[in-house]
């Protein structure tokens, strides 16, 4: 194992466990630094089940043991320094404020926050050269996508080197452009959350029917493609048969919420379509069409099997 293959996570809780379990995985060397005793003494039970979890979803598990300490390193060596810590900004500073005395030249460090970004943390664009977001789903240690989001100064080679560490470890990061509040996983769920509660609210439907939707209809869908590809998949004309047949109603729905511009334009149309037609050629699409329709009722027989289990 060489040096590029270590990393060193800040936080003994659910996100950094969930961590090491997956860099322990991939065979990289794993510290966890945690100044609470508890958390310390309960981080290996936690990496452990983890690692059931991860054999059960047939994924590599954990290999080895992570090193484990109350302090910081005087020097800190490993190439990523992953902050795992409470979402609290001031402790975050203070930590970010920390590292960079202690860190090596070619460390990386990325804070798993799911809200704060770095420009935050560090108000200063010297100081964010090398740091960056990487806001992971949770569990981290079953579902591998991760957001790489740069600050104003963030330099290109820090986040180029934070994706390729991640991909050996076996994340696939999605690379934001830019910081926007709350990043984009939260984004997408807060859309869907929000108009839920209103609709709650407005007495249009139960929350049991609610979930039941998300659980049985989009979920299912969704398992399988993003919500850009499923529009190009149900559409005769694929994603830009979608926008012209369903855009308008839509918007319409924006205009009812009181968004101020909830059109698609004709240029965000094309854009769109035109990533979607490099990624799926559109002679791929009927293929692709039966692809799914095979995959969602293998997904659907798998999923019977465990709801069933559960009395459901």
């Amino acid at each position: 194992m060489n040096e590029a293959q270590s990393v060193l996570i800040l936080g003994a809780g659910p996100i950094g466990t969930g961590f090491a379990a997956a860099f322990l995985a991939a065979q990289f060397a794993v510290t966890i630094c945690d100044p609470d005793e508890d958390a310390r003494s309960a981080a290996p039970g936690l990496i452990g089940r983890h690692g059931s979890a991860m054999e059960l979803a047939g994924l590599p598990v954990p290999r080895g043991r992570a090193e484990i300490l109350a302090t910081l390193p005087e020097r800190i060596t490993q190439p990523l320094v992953i902050e795992a810590g409470p979402e609290r900004l001031e402790p975050k500073q203070a930590l970010f404020r920390d590292l960079l005395t202690r860190i090596d030249e070619g460390t990386v460090i990325a804070t798993a926050s799911s809200a704060i970004p770095v420009s935050r943390i560090l108000p200063e664009q010297a100081d964010q050269s090398r740091c960056l977001v990487a806001h992971p789903a949770n569990p981290p240690s079953l579902l591998r996508v991760l957001e790489l989001v740069p600050a104003p100064g963030t330099k290109p080679e820090a986040i180029q080197r934070a994706e390729e560490i991640f991909r050996i470890a076996g994340y696939h990061p999605a690379l934001l452009g830019r910081e926007v509040p709350a990043f984009v996983f939260n984004r997408l769920q807060s859309a869907l959350l929000r108009e839920a509660y209103r609709l709650v609210d407005e007495g249009v439907i139960g929350v049991d029917a609610l979930d039941g939707l998300v659980r049985d209809g989009l979920g299912p869908r969704w398992a399988l493609s993003g919500p850009f590809e499923t529009a190009d998949l149900n559409t005769a004309g694929g994603i830009r048969g979608h926008a012209e047949r369903l855009g308008p109603a839509y918007a319409a729905i924006g205009h009812d919420r009181g968004e101020t511009n909830p059109n698609w334009s004709p240029a965000l149309v094309d854009k769109v379509e035109a990533e979607r037609r490099a990624i799926l050629p559109e002679d791929d699409l009927p293929a692709r069409r039966a692809w799914r329709e095979e995959a969602l009722a293998r997904l659907l027989d798998a999923r019977r099997e465990i709801l069933k289990s559960s009395g459901q």
